[in-house]
């Protein structure tokens, strides 16, 4: 029998721990590694221990470890690729996939690595879901909709089918988006909005119907 590879959470905060918790719960996923523990940048970090499982160290742990599969448990996109970007260095990290085992979803989705697919989510054909993304819990995503890397879906957002969310787009819990429409790159969507109309990029979107309360640039 193979050695199991070791894995890591990295982020011990609220989302962190949910993500330990489901992976606990997934015996098929949990069979394929020994879990160390989480990494996180505390400051105090020495014996932190976190519903059972102790913080074994911060970023520069991680970089001088070899052979570790990495969780990256980091809710906002920006915060989460440039955790990516920094462990990028030590190449002998990997990034797993976890899709939690109640999640439906058809033969026909296609993700990229290190993306994380919490409980109670409903994903049906044809859907294209890039890396490092965070679907997080009870959200449904429709036909042809495509994910870009880095795209973080809070509790409960629904995305039609056809819709396109763009690189390092947070969608807030309880989104609406209907179907055909194009999140840019960058942007913010407020919890509760409803999308009915293109967000183009680096905007922040509220209410519904949504409309953009700040503007970063054209970054569509």
């Amino acid at each position: 029998m193979s050695e199991k590879m070791k894995l890591v959470v990295f982020g011990a905060g609220g989302f962190g721990r949910e993500v330990m918790w489901a992976v606990e719960r997934n015996h098929e996923f949990r069979s394929q590694y020994t879990i160390l523990g989480y990494v996180d940048d505390i400051e105090d970090d020495s014996n932190l221990k976190l519903n059972g499982h102790t913080v074994v160290g911060n970023t520069q742990w991680l970089l001088e470890q070899e052979d570790v599969a990495v969780l990256v448990a980091i809710g906002n996109p920006v915060t989460r690729k440039k955790i990516i970007d920094q462990l990028q260095t030590n190449q002998t990290l990997t990034y797993p996939t976890f899709i939690a085992s109640d999640v439906l979803m058809s033969d026909s989705i296609t993700h990229g690595v290190g993306c994380i697919i919490c409980s109670g989510n409903i994903m049906t054909v044809n859907i294209e879901i890039g890396d490092f993304c965070i679907i997080n819990l009870d959200c449904t995503i429709g036909h042809d909709a495509v994910l870009k890397d880095f795209v973080t879906l809070y509790p409960s957002a629904n995305i039609s089918g056809n819709v396109l969310v763009k690189e390092n787009s947070e969608i807030g819990t309880g989104t609406h988006i209907i179907q055909g429409k194009t999140i840019g790159r960058n942007c913010v969507i407020g919890a509760g909005t409803v999308v009915i109309k293109d967000i183009s990029g680096g905007c922040t979107a509220v209410g519904n119907p949504a409309r953009i309360v700040s503007k970063r640039g054209d970054l569509t």
